[in-house]
């Protein structure tokens, strides 16, 4: 009964990490455009990235680039947890075998 809870455990650590992780990294990036567009002569240059950035969410999103980050990190937790299910599988198997 423990190794399962332990999976369970691992697994939704697992979804929480990898549904966070691209709304950090594009919330970072996003944040770290805004200070380098403090620059004087970079101002235009960052606004055009995140323009691109907004336009590339807005693509996955319906529109909205709100809706296509969450969609984003919806597939990215998805991911994770087959992921997470195939390295408990692969564990299960080679316990078994030695």
């Amino acid at each position: 009964m423990t190794i399962f809870t332990n999976f369970l455990r691992s697994l939704l650590l697992t979804i929480i990490f990898s549904f966070l992780l691209p709304i950090f990294f594009v919330g970072g990036g996003l944040l770290l455009l805004s200070l380098v567009g403090n620059i004087p002569g970079l101002q235009d240059l960052t606004e055009a990235i995140a323009t691109e950035i907004m336009h590339f969410l807005a693509t996955f999103g319906s529109g909205t680039p709100l809706r296509g980050l969450f969609v984003i990190s919806l597939t990215c937790s998805f991911v994770g947890a087959l992921f997470d299910m195939f390295v408990y599988y692969r564990y299960q198997i080679l316990r078994i075998d030695s």
